[in-house]
C-alpha cells in the first residue's frame, strides 16, 4: 500500500514537473518570437527576413510529418505477424501468392528470425566492401567528399517476407528460382562520418520482389554450387538522417542522397546487375558471375497525346515542355525535351539488355520540364515484358497513370540471341531500313578473370590494379585489387554491338593510385565468327606495353541479335518494323486505324482463337478504344461491334455519348473509354461548340478524380476515343456513380454544360466490358 501510494505521489510531482517545465518552454518560445519580431522592426529588416525561413520551416515540418506516417505504417506491417501482414496485402500481391505461400513465407520468416544475428555480419561486410567505396564514389561529384560508415547495426527485426512463389516451369533444370516479396522497417543503428560531420540513419525501409536463383546443383554438400541475389525492378527505399546530417533532410538536398543510395543498390544488385554468392569450390566463378541475357528489348518512344499542361502562360495555363524517362531495373533512358507542346513527338530509339523477362517492368514517366529545376509529373505507365516477350512485337497507345488525362504511343520488338553468325545479315538490313544510328546487331560479352605478372607502376610498391574495358561508346570497369602483380578480379561484362564487323573490344589495365596505364589489349570482336559457338573459353591474352610474361585471362562470346516473327501464314512473309508515322485520327469511325498502321493489321490478341484474347487486351490497356460489344467471341467469327453511329438524339433532344465502362480485377482499376458524341443541337449556325468531355466519380466530385477529354473545334459530333482509369478497390465500387457532363469550351463565362449522364457504378456488371450509346439529360 505504501508502495502504491510512493509510486503515486512519485507520478504526480513527475507530472507536476513536466507542467512546469511545458510552460516554461512555451513561455520561452513565444517571448523569443516576439523578441525576434520587435528586433526585426527596430532595425528596419525586410520582412522576407521572417516569411522566408517561416516558410521553410512549415514546409520541412509538414514533409517529415508526412514521411513519418509512411514510416510508421511500415514499422507496423513489420512487426506484424508473418499471416496478417501476407492476408493484408492479398491485393496487392502477384497473382501466384495463395494460401499455401502463406505458410511458406511463415516458415521462411522463422529460418530470417533465427539466421538475423549471423545476417547482421553478413551485410555489414557487404556494405563496408560494395556499398561504401560506390557511395563515397558518388557523393565526390556533389563536392562530398570524405564518407565513411562508423557503425552499422540492422537491429532485432529482421527482414519480412509476404509473399514466395517457386518455379517449376520454363526453368533449366540445373537450378531452383524463386520470388521473395521482402520488406524491411526494422531498429536499424547507422552512423556515418560526410565531410568531417558526423550524422546517422534511422528508420531504414525497404520494400522490392528478390528474387534467388539456386545454381548450378551438384551431387556434393551443399548440394547447391552457389546463389544469384537480385531485384528485378528498382525497390522502393527511404530513410530518416539524424543527428547534424539532419541539417540535409529537407526536400531537394536529401533527394540526392536518396538518389545516390538508390543508384548504388541499383549498381549491385537490381537487373541487369546480381550479387553472387558462391558455396562451393567444385563451381567455376564464370558460372555465377557472367551475365546471361535472354534477348534484347528495343523500344520505340513515338509520341504522346492530350498531356495535362503545366506551364503557366499569359492568359492562364500554357502548354508543358515534355520529356519521357524509360527504366528497366537499373538502365534508364531519358528522350529530348520538346517545348511548348502536349502533343510532343519524340521518334526516340533504346535498347534494354533483359536478363530474366518473367516478372520484370518496363517503366516510362513523363515530366514537365522546369529551368528551374522542379519538374513536374504528367504521368507514368507500366509494361510487362513478359506479354512483349511471347507476342514478339507490340505496336500501342498506352493510357498515362497518375494524371488526369494523357496517352503515350509505345512499339516493342523482342530480339533473342542467335549463335549463328549467318543471322547478322538480316539484321544489319533491318537497322540499315530503320536509319538509326544508336541500334545495335549483336551482343557481346566479356568474363574478366584474371592477370598474371603485372608491371610495377611505382618503384617501391605493387600496383593496384584495375580494368576499363569498352566497346564503341559504352565503357564499364572492374573493382580495383589492392597490391598485386597477380590480381584476379571474376566480373562479367556485357555490351551491345553497333556492328561486329567493324566494332572492335579494347582493355586497359591501369593502376588506382597513378591513373597509369600498365597494359593493354585489342580485340576485334568478327575474330569470334570463326570460333564454336562465337566463343573463347578461359584463354589468355597477351598485355601490349606490359612485358613478354604479362597475361589476361578473358572469356569473351558473341551474339547475334534476331527478331522473332510471328507465326504467319505460308503465303505471306513476316513485315519488318517500319519507320513511319503514327497519329490519333479525331475522325476515324473504327479506332483501330488510329491505334495501328495497315502494315500492321489486326492487334495481335485479336487474332488469337481463345475467348481470353481480347480479356487480356483489355487488361493490359493496349486498345482500349475500340468500341466493343458486352458480349464477343474472338473464336473464327467476325467480332460484333456495337454501331459506331446514331441518328437520335435523345429523349432531351440534347444528343447522345457512347461509352466504354470496365473494371480490372488484375489491376484494380475502372477504365473509361470516352468514344464519341452525336447530334449535339446546333442553335446558332454561326457559333457551332467546341466540345469536351468531363468526368467525375460521385459523391465526392473531388479533384482527383476529375477527368478531361481534349477540346474538339466546331464540330457537333466530335470523335474523341480516348481512355481513362481510375485506382480502386472493387468494393469501393458500390455506392459510386460516374459523372459524364459534355461541355463547350466557347461558352466558359456561362452554363457551359451541354448535356450529362450520371451512371449508378453499382447497377454495372463491369468484369465485362459495358458499351452503350447513352441520352444525355439537362444537367442538375
Amino acid at each position: 500500500m505504501s508502495v502504491s501510494k510512493e509510486t503515486s505521489d512519485t507520478d504526480v510531482k513527475k507530472t507536476s514537473d513536466f507542467s512546469i517545465l511545458g510552460i516554461l518552454t512555451s513561455t520561452l518560445k513565444k517571448v523569443s518570437f516576439i523578441g525576434v519580431v520587435y528586433l526585426a522592426g527596430y532595425m528596419q529588416w525586410s520582412v522576407a527576413w521572417l516569411i522566408g525561413p517561416l516558410v521553410l520551416s512549415v514546409i520541412r515540418e509538414h514533409w517529415k510529418q508526412s514521411r513519418d506516417q509512411r514510416r510508421n505504417a511500415a514499422k507496423l506491417v513489420a512487426l506484424s505477424s508473418e499471416k496478417e501482414v501476407v492476408l493484408a496485402r492479398l491485393n496487392d500481391l502477384p497473382a501466384w501468392v495463395f494460401f499455401p505461400d502463406i505458410e511458406r513465407a511463415e516458415w521462411l520468416n522463422r529460418i530470417m528470425k533465427q539466421l538475423w544475428p549471423s545476417v547482421n555480419l553478413f551485410v555489414k561486410q557487404i556494405v563496408r566492401d560494395s556499398i561504401q567505396p560506390k557511395l563515397k564514389e558518388s557523393l565526390e561529384k556533389f563536392k562530398l567528399s570524405g564518407f565513411k560508415f562508423e557503425r552499422i547495426i540492422l537491429g532485432t527485426v529482421p527482414f519480412r517476407i509476404g509473399g514466395v512463389k517457386v518455379y517449376d516451369k520454363n526453368i533449366d533444370r540445373n537450378e531452383i528460382v524463386m520470388d521473395l516479396d521482402i520488406f524491411y522497417a526494422g531498429d536499424c543503428d547507422v552512423t556515418f562520418y560526410l565531410s568531417g560531420i558526423k550524422g546517422g540513419i534511422k528508420d531504414f525501409q525497404l520494400h522490392g520482389m528478390l528474387r534467388v536463383v539456386m545454381k548450378p546443383l551438384i551431387t556434393s554438400p551443399p548440394l547447391v554450387g552457389g546463389l544469384q541475389v537480385f531485384f528485378l525492378n528498382n525497390p522502393d527505399i527511404d530513410f530518416d538522417l539524424v543527428g547534424v546530417a539532419d541539417v540535409l533532410d529537407i526536400p531537394g538536398l536529401s533527394d540526392i542522397l536518396r538518389r545516390i543510395v538508390l543508384e548504388t543498390v541499383a549498381n549491385l544488385m537490381v537487373l541487369p546487375n546480381k550479387f553472387p554468392i558462391k558455396l562451393s569450390e567444385e563451381v567455376e566463378a564464370i558460372d555465377l558471375k557472367t551475365p546471361e541475357p535472354e534477348g534484347v528489348l528495343r523500344v520505340h518512344v513515338v509520341e504522346a497525346k492530350h498531356l495535362m499542361k503545366k506551364d503557366i502562360g499569359m492568359l492562364g495555363k500554357g502548354k508543358s515542355d515534355p520529356y519521357a524517362v524509360i527504366t528497366v531495373g537499373a538502365q534508364n533512358f531519358k528522350t529530348k525535351v520538346i517545348d511548348n507542346t502536349v502533343d510532343p513527338k519524340w521518334d526516340y530509339w533504346c535498347e534494354f539488355k533483359i536478363l530474366e523477362s518473367n516478372g520484370q517492368q518496363l517503366y516510362i514517366h513523363v515530366w514537365d520540364k522546369d529551368d528551374t529545376g522542379d519538374n513536374e509529373s504528367l504521368g507514368k505507365a507500366t509494361v510487362e515484358i513478359s506479354n512483349i516477350v511471347s507476342k514478339g512485337t507490340e505496336n500501342t497507345w498506352v493510357v498515362l497513370e497518375q494524371a488526369k488525362h494523357g496517352m503515350i504511343h509505345l512499339r516493342f520488338t523482342w530480339l533473342s540471341l542467335s549463335k549463328d553468325y549467318n543471322d547478322l545479315k538480316s539484321i544489319l538490313a533491318e537497322t540499315q531500313m530503320l536509319q538509326v544510328s544508336t541500334l545495335s546487331t549483336s551482343l557481346f560479352t566479356v568474363f574478366v578473370d584474371s592477370a598474371k605478372n603485372l608491371p610495377q607502376a611505382r618503384m617501391s610498391t605493387k600496383p593496384d590494379p584495375y580494368v576499363t574495358l569498352r566497346v564503341g561508346g559504352t565503357t564499364q570497369e572492374t573493382a580495383h585489387i589492392m597490391r598485386t602483380i597477380h590480381p584476379v578480379w571474376e566480373n562479367g561484362f556485357t555490351f551491345l554491338v553497333a556492328n561486329p564487323e567493324n566494332d572492335s573490344f579494347y582493355l586497359n589495365v591501369l593502376d588506382k593510385k597513378t591513373n597509369s596505364d600498365i597494359g593493354h589489349f585489342t580485340f576485334k570482336i568478327k575474330s569470334l565468327a570463326d570460333k564454336p559457338d562465337l566463343q573463347v573459353i578461359k584463354q589468355p591474352f597477351p598485355l601490349s606495353k606490359s612485358g613478354p610474361e604479362s597475361k589476361i585471362v578473358l572469356s569473351m562470346h558473341l551474339r547475334i541479335l534476331k527478331r522473332v516473327q510471328e507465326e504467319q501464314p505460308q503465303s505471306s512473309q513476316p513485315m519488318p518494323l517500319e519507320r513511319t508515322e503514327s497519329t490519333i485520327s479525331t475522325a476515324s469511325t473504327d479506332s483501330t486505324q488510329a491505334l495501328f498502321k495497315p502494315s500492321d493489321g489486326l492487334p495481335s490478341a485479336l487474332k488469337q482463337t481463345e475467348p481470353s484474347g481480347i480479356e487480356e487486351l483489355i487488361e493490359d490497356s493496349t486498345v482500349l478504344s475500340l468500341n466493343l460489344a458486352p458480349e464477343i467471341n474472338t473464336g473464327e467469327q467476325l467480332i460484333h461491334r456495337n454501331p459506331s453511329v446514331t441518328t437520335s438524339a435523345g429523349e432531351a433532344g440534347l444528343g447522345r455519348i457512347q461509352l466504354t465502362l470496365r473494371y480490372s480485377v488484375q489491376r484494380q482499376r475502372l477504365i473509361v473509354v470516352v468514344h464519341k458524341i452525336a447530334n449535339i443541337p446546333l442553335k446558332d449556325p454561326s457559333n457551332i461548340p467546341d466540345p469536351y468531355v468531363k468526368l467525375y466519380l460521385l459523391p465526392e466530385r473531388a479533384k482527383d478524380s476529375k477527368r478531361k477529354t481534349q477540346v474538339i473545334k466546331d464540330n457537333c459530333n466530335p470523335v474523341f476515343d480516348e481512355t481513362f482509369e481510375y485506382v480502386i478497390n472493387q468494393a469501393e465500387l458500390v455506392g459510386k456513380r460516374l459523372e459524364v457532363t459534355v461541355c463547350s469550351q466557347k461558352q466558359l463565362f456561362t452554363n457551359n454544360s451541354l448535356g450529362q449522364v450520371i451512371l449508378d457504378l453499382s447497377q454495372l456488371n463491369l468484369t465485362q466490358p459495358y458499351n452503350a450509346w447513352l441520352d444525355l439529360e439537362c444537367q442538375d
